[in-house]
C-alpha cells in the first residue's frame, strides 16, 4: 500500500518542485503552493460530479462505439470539466494576490492546480490498477496534467500583463485561450486514447512525443522571458 501511494503522488510532487525551480527570478510563498494544491485535490469531488452530469445529459457511456459519442466524452464530459475547474481555481485564488507579480508565477500556479488534481486522480488508479498502471500513468496521464497546465499558466500570465497594461481585449483574448488551449489539447489527448482505434493510438504516441518535446523546450524558454508584471 504503502510503495503503491509513494508511485501515485512522486510524479505529481516532482513535477511541481521541477516547475517551482524554474521559477529563477521571485519564488512564490509555500503557503500559496500548498493552498493551490489542496484546492487541486478538492476539485476533483465536482469534477466526478460534473462529469456523471454531463456524462447523463450527453447520453455519454463507457465504452461507447460512436465516435461523436466518444468525442463528446473526450473533449465535453472529460476536458471540458477537468480543465474549466483547474482554470476556476486558477482565476478566484490568484489572480488579485500581490505575489502574482511576474509572467511565470501563473505557470507555477497552474501546474501546482493540475498537479494537486492529477495526483488524487492517480492515487485512485494506481490503488486499484497496481504498479503496472503507476508506471504508465507516471509517463503518460501524469506529465499530460503537467503539459495542459503550461500552456493555461502561459496564457493566463499573458491576461495578467495585458491587464496591467490596460490592454482589455488582450487580456479578454488570451484568457479564453487560457482554457480553450488546455481544453483541447486535454481532449484529442482522451479522444485518441478513447477510440479503441489502432491508427489513433499511433497518432496519439506521436502527438504527446512531440507536444512533451515542445512543452520542455518552452517551459525553458518562458523561464528565460518572465517578464514583471
Amino acid at each position: 500500500m504503502r510503495l503503491l501511494l509513494l508511485l501515485a503522488i512522486a510524479p505529481g510532487a516532482l513535477i511541481v518542485w521541477r516547475v517551482y525551480k524554474q521559477d529563477k527570478i521571485e519564488k512564490e510563498p509555500p503557503k500559496l503552493i500548498r493552498k493551490l494544491l489542496i484546492a487541486g485535490v478538492v476539485s476533483v469531488i465536482p469534477a466526478i460530479l460534473l462529469e456523471m452530469l454531463f456524462g447523463s445529459v450527453f447520453g455519454v457511456s463507457e465504452g461507447a462505439s460512436s465516435v461523436f459519442l466518444v468525442a463528446i466524452d473526450a473533449f465535453i464530459v472529460t476536458a471540458l470539466v477537468e480543465e474549466g475547474l483547474k482554470y476556476f481555481i486558477l482565476k478566484k485564488f490568484t489572480w488579485n494576490v500581490a505575489d502574482f507579480n511576474y509572467t511565470f508565477d501563473a505557470i507555477v500556479y497552474s501546474v501546482t492546480v493540475s498537479m494537486g488534481f492529477a495526483i488524487i486522480e492517480n492515487i485512485f488508479y494506481v490503488l486499484s490498477n497496481g504498479v503496472g498502471n503507476a508506471i504508465i500513468r507516471a509517463v503518460i496521464s501524469v506529465p499530460g496534467h503537467a503539459v495542459f497546465a503550461v500552456y493555461m499558466g502561459y496564457y493566463y500570465g499573458m491576461a495578467k500583463l495585458c491587464d496591467k497594461e490596460g490592454d482589455a481585449r488582450g487580456r479578454k483574448k488570451l484568457l479564453k485561450k487560457a482554457l480553450w488551449v488546455p481544453v483541447g489539447l486535454h481532449g484529442f489527448f482522451d479522444f485518441c486514447l478513447m477510440s479503441n482505434s489502432t491508427v489513433l493510438i499511433l497518432v496519439f504516441m506521436a502527438f504527446i512525443g512531440v507536444l512533451y518535446f515542445l512543452t520542455y523546450k518552452n517551459l525553458k524558454k518562458f523561464s528565460v522571458q518572465d517578464s514583471e508584471i
